[in-house]
């Protein structure tokens, strides 16, 4: 109760971001907390539990935000990020992963580091135009598949969520959710690829780690269990792709969603969120694009790629609760300056401070509102007063570098954790699924993360910012 009685009387105009404290986003961090912890130390209790985990610390924070708000405005405020954000976030997610499913790559798939630099390469070479969760679920299968003689796998996926998951998507507003939000406010569709020279650097550096990495492994299995590794003396099948109508349904999946960002039809009330008719219409056509996908596809596909639910079902549960939790951070963080968050954001002057805040912040919030908000502290502290527009095309203008620090730092760094980005968690769970030992949340952070990714964007920062 005293949670609740530290919140202002209710009030149905209240700014959320000035009245909230910051540690009203306690329950988030303690769902962070679960999250890393729960499948480290109790993992079998954590796999038929975190349902319930998940929904007690929802009500830690959405109980005394009712109570505190009062229901018109809490509710309101809940219904909002359920409306607008939580509900087309899974619909996307649930389309591209059931679409992506139903791609099958067949062939023989040669259990070599070779074949693994050549697919998460192409992966982070097409997330750019598919999107980096897209990407990640047409290959992470073939992946798998093609590294099931191995005992070290894991080091394999954790790279392909850094490269595939992640910086891939660096070049496009379809690559990741900040550009393309960044896109919607008034930056130049084709700006991105002026990142090009950053994307190429942190991927050579990322993907020559692993290079390194997984042929030290490889060379060492060989060693200890050369019979894994003999070769067939039956012929190879060429590789080829089986499911064609899912990559038709995927590129109608990419023209609805870029559709939605040039689309104005209008907006209509539902219960007091204001609903925009091309995003409504947009979330439909997914939901009838993986309908499609469903009943089309040949169910030896889907059993080829040991197609399941549960992933999809793991990050719908837990991401509830984030977007619920998550809340609180995210209304503080958009006040900018007059917020509880003033210390961090007055803290922020230059390209490499900017590269470093967007990303760490990215790495535990959602990438695209953490871009959004040190994209509008950057205007209003060069361009206050002017126009949006204008103040994006002088920004790129005279400040480019700025922009170029908030937009890789977002979607670099969205590698750093498995919450960093909607697929990371996916493409965790697909391959636990698939019988891989991931490390848990401290050990992505402890063993790969801070000795791999920090010193890349150190120099990242060295070079370019």
């Amino acid at each position: 109760m005293a949670f609740a009685a530290a919140f202002p009387a209710a009030a149905t105009s209240v700014d959320l971001g000035l009245a909230l404290p910051a540690w009203s986003a306690l329950p988030f961090a303690g769902l962070l907390l679960s999250i890393a912890l729960g499948p480290l130390v109790a993992p079998h209790w954590w796999h038929h539990h975190y349902p319930k985990v998940a929904l007690g610390w929802a009500l830690a924070f959405v109980v005394p935000f009712l109570l505190g708000f009062g229901t018109k405005v809490a509710l309101g405020e809940l219904l909002h990020v359920a409306v607008l954000e939580y509900i087309p976030f899974v619909v996307l997610l649930a389309a591209l992963f059931t679409i992506g499913g139903g791609i099958l790559v067949r062939g023989t798939l040669v259990c070599h580091p070779k074949t693994n630099v050549a697919l998460i390469s192409i992966g982070t070479l097409i997330a750019s135009l598919v999107g980096t969760t897209g990407a990640s679920m047409v290959l992470i299968r073939p992946l798998l598949r093609a590294n099931r003689a191995r005992k070290h796998r894991a080091h394999t996926v954790v790279f392909f969520i850094f490269l595939v998951s992640n910086i891939g998507g660096a070049l496009t507003p379809l690559g990741d959710p900040p550009l393309f939000l960044g896109f919607l406010q008034g930056v130049p569709f084709f700006w991105t690829l002026s990142l090009t020279t950053e994307f190429l650097v942190v991927a050579a550096m990322v993907l020559g780690a692993y290079a390194a990495i997984d042929f030290w492994f490889f060379a060492r299995e060989r060693k200890i269990h050369p019979e894994r590794f003999v070769e067939s003396t039956e012929p190879r099948e060429p590789i080829g792709i089986d499911g064609w109508i899912n990559v038709g349904l995927l590129c109608g999946v990419l023209i609805a969603v870029v559709l939605s960002g040039f689309l104005r039809l209008g907006t209509f009330d539902f219960f007091g969120v204001h609903l925009e008719i091309q995003n409504v219409l947009r979330d439909a056509i997914l939901v009838v694009l993986l309908v499609v996908s469903w009943r089309k596809t040949p169910v030896e596909i889907r059993r080829q790629n040991d197609f399941g639910w549960g992933p999809i079902r793991e990050v719908a549960i837990l991401f509830a609760a984030i977007f619920a939790t998550i809340l609180p951070a995210l209304a503080i963080l958009k006040t900018g300056e007059a917020g509880a968050f003033a210390p961090l954001i007055r803290a922020v002057q230059t390209p490499a401070q900017f590269f470093w805040a967007t990303g760490i912040l990215s790495s535990f919030l959602d990438n695209a509102p953490t871009y959004l908000a040190f994209l509008s502290t950057a205007l209003g502290r060069f361009y206050a007063g002017v126009a949006q527009t204008e103040a994006i095309h002088r920004l790129i203008a005279e400040h480019g570098e700025y922009l170029k620090a908030i937009s890789t730092g977002a979607v670099f760094m969205g590698a750093n954790t498995y919450i960093g980005n909607a697929p990371n968690f996916m493409v965790r769970s697909i391959a636990e699924e698939a019988g891989v030992e991931m490390p848990s949340f401290f050990g992505y952070l402890l063993r790969y993360s801070l000795p791999i990714l920090i010193p890349v964007f150190a120099i990242t920062t060295w070079i370019f910012f």
